[in-house]
């Protein structure tokens, strides 16, 4: 299997990317707003990718709440933004992240998908460009990293791995690394902490972000000094994940931005525009996943299959709900 989870153009798998999914192997496959019509479609879809992907391929979908979510009204419940969850306060705000992990995940894994890339662990910043904002759950590190734990336990509850996001943390960026790379002097204690915390979750996913005093030229997604001192350090020991390789803030082909994020020690080069050429030339560039990054994805595998209950969604949602009207 090649390194890799990428994306596909819509709501069917076209006769090219069966034949590129089954020749070049990728661990996973990621689905946006492009690929999902309905719950119908979207199954025949699933069940497309299960035929060309490798046993136990992760699907993975942004589906954090507010305005990141593929799932959507009317055939998916709506789910309150990250911000939302955290302006609540108290022992309200914990319960209601866990009910939204959960009930997100629910609906995920009904869908198909084993991987969720959520929660955000990025701290909340006055200063921060918009592309975080009300993603964060607070502005206050130890209130992020709490309720992005119990965000995450909701998710690992339904069976769903969460993904934590952005190492080293995205939140005081100015920038937004979709249009072009963010720079700040240093990685700061506050930025980590949520991370340090959540160490033990199956997978975490790199910032796209430039930390000057760290590594001059590379972003965290790229720079083994960042990966392995930084991120690595807290004692994180699960999938490593790029952000989206397709981003403008990096520079060069989508096979030289998987290999440099490969080689700076990320798992996994997620690529996620769905143009065929672009996921055909990263595959061919990538030899197969070495055997850490495997044991990795079956461990993170594993912590979900036990972590799971039986979950009424009806009841969930009703909890929820009511939380977040008091």
């Amino acid at each position: 299997m090649k390194p890799a989870i990428v994306g596909v153009s819509g709501l069917e798998l076209t006769a090219e990317e069966a034949a590129c999914l089954a020749e070049h192997r990728p661990v996973g496959v990621i689905l946006f707003a492009r690929n999902v019509h309905d719950p119908v479609q979207l199954g025949a879809l699933v069940r497309s990718l299960r035929n060309v992907l490798p046993e136990h391929a992760p699907l993975m979908v942004d589906q954090e709440g507010g305005r990141v979510a593929r799932l959507r009204p009317p055939h998916w419940r709506a789910h309150p933004a990250a911000r939302a969850i955290g302006d609540l306060g108290g022992a309200a705000s914990v319960r209601a992240a866990w009910l939204t992990g959960a009930l997100i995940g629910v609906e995920c894994a009904a869908a198909g998908f084993d991987v969720v890339a959520a929660p955000v662990l990025d701290v909340a910043s006055p200063d921060g460009h918009d592309v975080i904002g009300d993603r964060a759950f607070a502005d206050e590190p130890e209130r992020v990293a709490l309720l992005g734990r119990a965000f995450a336990e909701g998710l690992l509850a339904a069976g769903v791995q969460p993904v934590g996001k952005h190492a080293p943390g995205h939140g005081r960026a100015r920038a937004d690394s979709h249009v072009q790379m963010p720079v700040l002097d240093n990685v700061e204690a506050g930025d980590m902490l949520p991370f340090a915390r959540n160490a033990d979750l199956p997978w975490l996913m790199t910032a796209h972000v430039l930390y000057k005093s760290r590594d001059s030229e590379h972003p965290a997604t790229q720079s083994r000094a960042i990966i392995d001192s930084v991120i690595r350090a807290t004692g994180f020991d699960g999938v490593l994940v790029s952000d989206d390789l397709a981003m403008q803030a990096l520079r060069g082909s989508p096979a030289e931005r998987a290999l440099a994020a490969l080689a700076a020690g990320c798992d996994i080069a997620l690529h996620c525009s769905g143009r065929i050429g672009d996921t055909r030339d990263m595959l061919d560039a990538l030899a197969d996943a070495p055997a850490a990054t495997l044991a990795r994805l079956a461990a993170a595998r594993q912590r979900a299959a036990v972590g799971r209950l039986a979950l009424d969604a009806h009841a969930l949602a009703a909890e929820r709900d009511g939380l977040m009207a008091s």
